[in-house]
């Protein structure tokens, strides 16, 4: 089915969690929050994604962003046990929806490249619906990178005025 190999599917069917988790938050909480029980659970289904991806990837480019979303995911989730204070809360915030961004690509690709099964929306890599759905993606990750900044001040300057 899809043309999917059994660990493809351990792949897919382990990393699939994380968008949930993560837009559970986002709605919930603005940002990714790692430690949270949806933030273990985005945790665990990226680290399975992001190790599995070098099985399962056709693409030398997969290998990169799945070597990427693993520096951000460790960057995400260990700044906050650095004792940076108030930098340390940007420097997660951004690497972690960063690496929401990076699970969005290309499973956003895979199935406008899969979906319908055996007739798929787009067969190729440059076709125009797919590089409109990266770009908007790209525009979501700028636009909520600067917004979840915004609020991270804000909330900030509240607490120093308190």
């Amino acid at each position: 089915m899809f043309g999917i190999t059994p660990i493809g599917w351990v792949h897919t069917l382990g990393s699939l969690p994380a968008i949930p988790a993560a837009a559970y938050m986002l709605a919930r909480y603005g940002r990714i929050v790692p430690r949270s029980p949806a933030g273990m659970l985005y945790l665990v289904s990226m680290l399975i994604g992001g190790f599995t991806v070098f099985l399962v990837a056709h693409e030398p480019v997969s290998n990169i962003i799945g070597a990427v979303t693993l520096l951000f995911l460790a960057v995400g989730y260990l700044v906050g046990w650095a004792g940076l204070g108030r930098a340390g809360r940007y420097i997660e915030t951004i690497s972690l929806s960063v690496t929401a961004f990076l699970l969005m690509v290309p499973t956003v690709s895979e199935i406008l490249r899969r979906v319908p099964d055996g007739h798929p929306i787009v067969t190729r890599m440059d076709a125009p619906l797919l590089v409109g759905a990266q770009a908007s993606l790209l525009a979501l990750l700028v636009i909520g990178v600067i917004a979840q900044i915004v609020v991270l001040r804000r909330s900030a300057g509240r607490r120093l005025a308190s």
